[in-house]
C-alpha cells in the first residue's frame, strides 16, 4: 500500500472521528516548494461535508495523522492547505528497496491481461520516410515500449502501402526514364531512387496538363486527360488483373523500397514484430460487410452501394461497399482488424497511430466494429498527432520537398558535432569515440525535442534549438547521465551493497528520492495516456533536481564515509532512471561526453 493511500484512508478515519462525516475522496498533492512538507492534503473540498473554519479543520486532522501515520514526522496548516512533513527514515526505506532494481517503475504483467497490437509508420511504397513519418515512428514505437513497461504485452505492426495509383505513377516513370537503373548502379538507397521516379512522374504530369490547356482544355479536364495519367491507370488495371510483366516490376521495386526502409528503421532504433502489405488486404472486409448486412448494421441503397447509418452518433452515412461491388478504405481497415486479432487471438485492444487529419476515419471505423459485435472495439484508439512544420513551410512528396528522413538525421548528427566543438565538449577523445558520440546527440536530440510534446500538438521543428546543451533538451539530459557516470567511475571502489541507516537527509537528497519515488505512476500514466511527453517532461525534472542537488550538496566532501556512500548511490539510481525513461523513448545515454 503506497503512503498516499495510508494518509488518505487516514484523513478518512480522522474526518469521521472528528466530525461523524464520511468523505468519499480526498485530494493529495506535493506540497509547493515555498511551504515545509512534502504531501499536502486539500481541506476545500471537504468543506461540502465538514462545517467550519478550513485552517481549524486542518490542525485537528494534522494532529490526529501526527499520532497515527508512523511516516508523518509534523505538520503546518497554511490557508486551507494541510502540509505533511514526511520523515526521513520514510525516504530512506523506500530508496533502499529500488537501489538495485534493474525493473524499477516497471509495472507487473496480471494473470488473463490481453495483449495490445500498436501500429506505426505505415509508408507507401512510393517514397522515402520523411520528418512527418518520423513523428509517427518515434510515438509510435515509444508508446509500444511504455505500454510494455507499464505490464502489458505488446505487439508492434505496421501495415504497407504498396498497392494504388501512387505506387504505378513511380513505376511508371522508372519504365519509361530508368533506363534500367537500380539502387546498386546509382550508389543511391532504394527508396530514394524509387521517390525520384514518384518526382519525376509529376513534373511530367504538370507538363502534360499544362500542354493539354494551351490546346483549350479545362484545367480540369486536362487532369484528367493527362496521357501519362492514362498511362499509370492502365499499369495499375493491369496489376489488379495479375499482369505478370507489371507485377515483376511492382516486386522489384517494392524490394528495393523495403531495404531502403530497413536501413532507415535500423539508424532510428525502431523494430516491428509484423508487417501487413496492403496488396494482401485490400480484399479483406467484403465478407465482414455480408455480415453486417445480415445483421442489419448495414443498409444496400438502390444503386446496390452499402452504407452504415451513424446519424445516431452524430456522424453521417458512410459508403463501406462501392455500387460495383469495389471496396473502399473502410472496408479493407475493418477487414485488416478482424484479420489481426485471428492472427493473434491474445489481441484485446489497437493503437492506431496516424496523423490528425485521419480523426474522423478512425471514429467511424471503431464505431462500425462495435456494431459489428467485437469485444474489443471497445479498446481501440488512435493516437493521433499533429503536423511537423518547418520554418521553410508545408512539405510536400510530389513536389520532392519533403525534408527525407535519412538526410534530416545526417544534418542532425553534424550540427550535433558542429555545436560540441564550438562548445569545447569532447576535447581529448578519438576520432571513433566523437563520431558515436555526435550520433548519439544528433538522434538523441531528434527525438526528445519530438517527443517532449503532447502528441495533439503541432511541431515547429528547429535543428539547432534542439542539439542545445542548456534548458529541455535530450543533450542536456545525455550530459547529466554522463556527469552522473563520471561520479560512479570515481566512486568504483565504494560499495554499493552497504546499508545506509541513520542519516539525515539533506532538502536536496530529499527531493530528488520523492522524484524517483514518481516514476512507476509516471509510466503508467503515460501508458494510460498515450503519451511519450509524460516521461520525457518527468526525465527533465528529474534531471533539473540532480543539478540542483549536484550543485548544493558535495558527493565526495561528505562528512561522513556513509553520506557519501548514499550520495553515490543516490546518482546511480538517479542515473540508471535517465536511463531506463530514455529507452522507453528509444533514446540512447552517452558514458562520457
Amino acid at each position: 500500500m503506497s503512503l498516499q493511500h495510508t494518509i488518505s484512508e487516514n484523513v478518512k478515519t480522522a474526518i469521521h472521528k472528528l466530525y461523524n462525516a464520511t468523505l468519499e475522496s480526498v485530494e493529495l498533492q506535493a506540497t509547493r516548494k515555498e511551504f515545509e512538507g512534502d504531501i499536502t492534503v486539500v481541506i476545500f473540498p471537504m468543506l461540502r461535508v465538514v462545517k467550519g473554519n478550513p485552517v481549524q479543520i486542518g490542525e485537528a486532522v494534522g494532529k490526529l495523522l501526527v499520532d497515527t501515520v508512523e511516516e508523518i514526522k509534523s505538520y503546518n496548516v497554511v490557508k486551507g492547505f494541510l502540509n505533511l512533513v514526511i520523515s526521513d527514515s520514510y525516504y530512506l526505506d523506500f530508496f533502499a528497496n529500488i537501489k538495485d532494481d534493474d525493473h524499477f517503475g516497471f509495472g507487473t504483467p496480471v494473470e488473463g491481461d490481453k495483449a495490445v497490437m500498436v501500429e506505426y509508420s505505415s509508408p507507401n511504397t512510393n517514397k522515402p520516410l520523411h520528418l512527418g513519418h518520423i513523428r509517427n515512428i518515434l510515438l509510435g514505437y515509444a508508446v509500444a515500449e511504455i505500454i510494455k513497461a507499464s505490464g502489458k504485452k505488446v505487439y508492434k505492426t505496421q501495415i504497407i502501402n504498396d498497392r494504388g495509383i501512387h505506387i504505378c505513377k513511380s513505376m511508371l516513370a522508372w519504365k519509361m526514364f530508368g533506363k534500367g537503373e537500380t539502387p546498386e548502379s546509382t550508389g543511391l538507397k532504394g527508396d530514394k531512387l524509387v521517390g525520384n521516379y514518384y518526382v519525376k512522374f509529376d513534373q511530367i504530369y504538370k507538363d502534360q496538363i499544362a500542354e493539354l490547356e494551351t490546346q483549350g482544355k479545362s484545367k480540369e479536364e486536362a487532369k484528367k486527360e493527362a496521357p501519362i495519367l492514362i498511362e499509370a491507370q492502365e499499369m495499375l488495371r493491369k496489376w489488379e488483373t495479375g499482369d505478370p510483366e507489371v507485377v515483376k516490376l511492382w516486386k522489384m521495386m517494392n524490394e528495393w523500397v523495403y531495404a531502403g526502409f530497413d536501413q532507415t528503421y535500423k539508424t532510428v532504433g525502431v523494430d516491428f514484430d509484423s508487417y501487413y502489405y496492403e496488396s494482401n488486404t485490400y480484399l479483406l472486409g467484403k465478407d465482414n460487410i455480408e455480415e453486417g448486412l445480415a445483421k442489419g448494421v448495414f443498409f444496400k441503397k438502390e444503386d446496390g452501394s452499402v452504407w452504415c447509418d451513424l446519424t445516431d452518433e452524430g456522424l453521417d452515412e458512410k459508403l463501406v461497399l462501392r455500387s460495383d461491388g469495389t471496396s473502399v478504405y473502410m472496408t479493407q481497415d475493418i477487414g485488416t482488424a478482424i484479420q489481426r486479432v485471428k492472427d493473434n487471438p491474445d489481441v484485446g485492444g489497437m493503437i492506431y497511430t496516424v496523423g490528425n487529419e485521419q480523426d474522423y476515419h478512425f471514429k467511424v471505423l471503431f464505431l462500425i466494429l462495435k456494431k459489428l459485435g467485437y469485444d474489443w472495439a471497445k479498446n481501440l484508439h488512435h493516437l493521433s498527432y499533429g503536423m511537423v512544420d518547418l520554418p521553410s513551410g508545408k512539405m510536400k512528396s510530389r513536389e520532392g520537398t519533403v525534408v527525407d528522413a535519412d538526410d534530416l538525421i545526417v544534418e542532425m548528427v553534424k550540427t550535433a558535432s558542429e555545436i560540441s566543438k564550438e562548445l569545447g565538449k569532447l576535447d581529448g577523445y578519438t576520432e571513433e569515440e566523437r563520431t558515436d558520440i555526435y550520433d548519439t546527440i544528433g538522434l538523441g536530440a531528434l527525438k526528445y525535442f519530438i517527443l517532449k510534446v503532447d502528441p495533439k500538438k503541432r511541431i515547429l521543428f528547429n535543428p539547432e534549438e534542439s542539439v542545445d546543451f542548456q534548458g529541455n533538451t535530450g543533450p542536456f539530459i545525455q550530459y547529466t547521465y554522463a556527469r552522473v557516470q563520471a561520479i560512479l567511475r570515481k566512486a568504483e571502489d565504494f560499495e554499493y551493497t552497504k546499508t545506509i541507516n541513520d542519516i539525515a537527509l539533506h532538502p536536496k537528497e530529499k527531493e530528488l528520492i520523492k522524484q524517483l519515488e514518481l516514476y512507476p505512476e509516471i509510466i503508467q500514466n503515460a501508458a494510460k495516456d498515450l503519451s511519450p511527453a509524460i516521461i520525457a517532461n518527468y526525465t527533465y525534472d528529474l534531471v533539473k533536481s540532480y543539478n540542483s542537488f549536484f550543485q548544493n550538496v558535495s558527493i565526495f566532501g561528505a562528512d561522513s564515509d556513509q553520506e557519501k556512500l548514499f550520495r553515490v548511490q543516490l546518482s546511480k539510481s538517479v542515473g540508471n532512471t535517465i536511463k531506463s525513461a530514455f529507452k522507453l523513448l528509444g533514446i540512447n545515454v552517452p558514458n562520457r561526453m
